[in-house]
């Protein structure tokens, strides 16, 4: 080879761009922090090496794994689809540490700062001063305060040692999965869902009371009070939202996901029992109901039963909207119907089923009989992190579906 050729090949080689190999997420837990409202919201997951080329993603809150599957890294960038939701985590891997953002991309200018690193297990960071540790324990009457307006509930803690775990109940739904730390005597807990991001903390007053502070989000801010009481408990479920007078059904004409029409006068739907479950794949809360509706469904619909999803999402766009449903339709296995019936604003999905009073929660749960006439209307879900209300929330659904399975229906009746 002359000196003039190897001279080539050396600039060529020297030009040419080299390729940039994949960083490598460590596998094990990893502590993370959302910064929402200048204060760091801390939780934790694990990785895992689903394959030789992939990895999975475990969000962890207390008791709950949140499977995170759509994970893509390109150089030293990970891009992580938050589950079912219209949301991401997107960073940059430093060997044991990631920076970057949390993003919601359904909501303008959501971009939160985003830390974590790999190896810490801890919640919180542990106090300086833990000889002595107040027991938060127990169940509590609540009240949420957001300027003049006023929310009741009920909280649940556990605790063992300086650990802490548990939730809230509120008329229209549970804050899941809560986790955290008693730190320096106040009691600290968190939850990131992939979708919510909520952080609270309290202190013991000297009247044996809890008075606290509840930050959800870029914004969101309400003060909040407890006291022990075994006995409290929250206004009926099921007289929130009611038909109007003069109103025995429930009619609808929405597209489904393809954008075919569907109705209660299907034929499909005739001498059913009929759930109508009043959702938004946006609300944690009605992932928790889908997750136990979906193989109910399997096992009962053979019984005589249809469930119908009816959407409410973040976008007035029919093609965002059906999209962001069949990904949850994929994501979590169902096999019953949905429809895309307007948009999650309260007010507006009202107007979409004007005969009722008003939607006040998501979820919303409509029980229907053989006969086309509205049994039932829950508002709001008590999911898998409320431990026995929970329970006492299958056994409800069980004994009003068996109910209305029974019931005996004219034919001659039917309209």
């Amino acid at each position: 080879m002359n000196r003039t050729l190897v001279f080539f090949c050396i600039l060529l080689a020297s030009c040419t761009p080299k390729q940039k190999s994949s960083a490598a997420l460590k596998a094990g837990i990893w502590r993370a922090t959302v910064e929402i409202q200048s204060r760091e919201l801390p939780f934790n997951f694990e990785v895992e090496q689903a394959s030789e080329n992939s990895i999975s993603i475990y969000l962890i809150n207390a008791e709950e794994r949140l499977l995170l599957d759509e994970i893509t890294i390109n150089g030293d960038s990970i891009d992580i689809a938050l589950h079912i939701f219209d949301a991401n985590i997107k960073a940059k891997i430093h060997g044991d540490t990631l920076s970057g953002l949390f993003i919601k991309n359904f909501a303008k200018d959501y971009r939160l700062p985003f830390q974590a690193v790999h190896g810490q297990y801890h919640r919180f960071t542990a106090g300086t001063n833990q000889l002595e540790v107040p027991d938060f324990s127990g169940k509590y009457e609540v009240s949420f305060i957001h300027e003049a307006d006023t929310t009741p509930a009920i909280a649940i803690f556990n605790q063992f040692a300086d650990s802490l775990t548990g939730t809230f109940l509120t008329p229209t739904g549970d804050y899941r999965y809560l986790q955290g730390n008693v730190v320096n005597g106040t009691l600290q807990l968190s939850t990131f869902d992939g979708n919510h991001a909520y952080l609270f903390t309290a202190t013991r007053q000297l009247d044996g009371t809890l008075a606290g502070e509840y930050l959800s989000g870029k914004t969101w801010k309400e003060s909040w009070t407890a006291r022990k009481n075994e006995k409290a408990s929250l206004p009926d479920a099921e007289k929130l939202t009611f038909l109007k007078e003069g109103y025995e059904k429930i009619t609808f004409g929405f597209p489904d996901v393809q954008g075919n029409k569907v109705s209660l006068d299907d034929e499909k739907y005739q001498n059913k029992v009929v759930v109508l479950q009043l959702f938004g794949t946006w609300c944690p809360n009605c992932m928790d109901e889908t997750r136990f509706l979906a193989p109910w469904y399997k096992e009962n619909q053979s019984r005589g039963v249809e469930i119908i999803g009816l959407a409410y999402e973040q976008k007035d766009d029919f093609e965002y909207a059906s999209n962001r449903v069949q990904k949850m339709i994929d994501k979590l296995n169902v096999t019953y119907d949905f429809v895309i019936a307007g948009t999650n604003d309260k007010d507006k999905a009202s107007e979409t089923l004007p005969m009722l009073n008003q939607i006040i929660a998501f979820p919303t749960t409509i029980f229907i009989g053989k006969d086309g006439k509205v049994k039932k209307i829950h508002a709001g879900f008590t999911g898998p992190g409320t431990g026995i209300y929970y329970e006492q929330f299958k056994e409800d659904f069980n004994q009003t579906i068996n109910e209305l399975l029974a019931e005996k229906v004219s034919f001659n009746n039917l309209p």
